[in-house]
């Protein structure tokens, strides 16, 4: 349990710093907006190309992957089919509820979580992986698609669209040079890596300056039924569902089986909130999602550490 509490302090204290700078105003009053595009569009994409380029791939291929794929889009598609025939969402909206439920905080928290809990780190990779190559991809080009503007060509834009994120064509590039087998010299990466490195807190602080002057779950403001929905899935649902897949469909036991269940429930990541922001739709479900699926986790990991560590 103290690796648990060891592994979110991380996360806490970095969004109270940017809540604390918010609220001083020391950034100025566009700050949120302009750190998250700075996230989106460079950070973020140099972090990922970074990890690709230099991944090992061989790790991607084991049960972990695929039980982190097989409960993401499980919990994801539930998600989005009840936002559009039961809450009467937007496609975007469905889409960045589809994320909270199912995109896994596995960077910034699961990295420290996978070193304080499990041991590992390397434990978050092929989820790490799968989520930049497989899920980010999809849900970023449904966000494209149906974000856009009235008068143009929807054909052409459908075709183009994959290739206008920033997120998307440095995954596959990082993924084409891992691929190849070519490690690019030092001298070629270290621009990546430092630029990358401030994707996670910048993440977290833009999380954090989202925070002032607002009241999560504001009645008439938060879509609370969305957030319990999302909050349900990622904590509860996914987290069962990779319990019983490791066990029944993979033959996990001790370690292996904590392990993968540890890492299917961690949070929502801040990543959403920042896709949100970046197109402008479903922000305050991104913000109170995360939060709140952050907080619940606490608990939930302390529950799955007491049954099966």
């Amino acid at each position: 349990m103290s690796g648990v509490i060891a592994g979110f302090s991380v996360i806490f204290v970095i969004i109270a710093i940017g809540f604390t700078l918010g609220r001083l105003g020391t950034l100025g009053h566009e700050a949120q907006t302009v750190l998250s595009r700075l996230v989106f569009f460079v950070a973020t994409p140099a972090l990922l190309f970074d990890v690709l380029a230099t991944s090992d791939l061989s790790v991607v291929f084991s049960p972990n992957l695929y039980i982190a794929a097989l409960t993401a889009f499980a919990v994801a598609i539930v998600y989005f089919v009840a936002a559009r025939a039961w809450l009467r969402r937007a496609v975007p909206e469905a889409t960045v509820g589809a994320l909270c439920a199912g995109y896994v905080n596995s960077a910034n928290l699961g990295i420290p979580i996978a070193v304080f809990v499990l041991g590992d780190a390397s434990i978050v990779a092929p989820l790490l992986l799968f989520q930049i190559v497989v899920l980010s991809p999809i849900a970023l080009t449904m966000l494209d698609l149906s974000t856009m503007r009235a008068g143009v060509s929807r054909r052409l834009d459908t075709l183009l669209a994959p290739f206008k994120n920033p997120i998307v064509l440095a995954a596959a590039a990082g993924l084409a040079i891992a691929i190849s087998g070519w490690t690019p010299p030092e001298a070629l990466l270290q621009p990546f890596h430092l630029l990358g490195g401030a994707s996670v807190p910048g993440a977290l602080l833009a999380f954090g300056l989202s925070l002032q002057g607002v009241r999560v779950l504001k009645k008439g403001t938060s879509p609370r039924r969305d957030i319990a929905l999302a909050s349900v899935l990622k904590v509860l649902v996914q987290p069962v569902l990779a319990y019983l897949l490791g066990r029944f469909a993979f033959g996990l036991d001790d370690h292996a089986l904590f392990a993968v269940v540890v890492v299917a429930a961690l949070p929502t990541a801040q990543n959403v909130f920042v896709y949100a922001s970046a197109y402008g739709r479903g922000t305050v479900l991104a913000r109170d999602a995360a939060l709140v699926t952050t907080l619940a986790s606490v608990p939930a990991i302390g529950v799955i550490a007491a049954l099966l560590a």
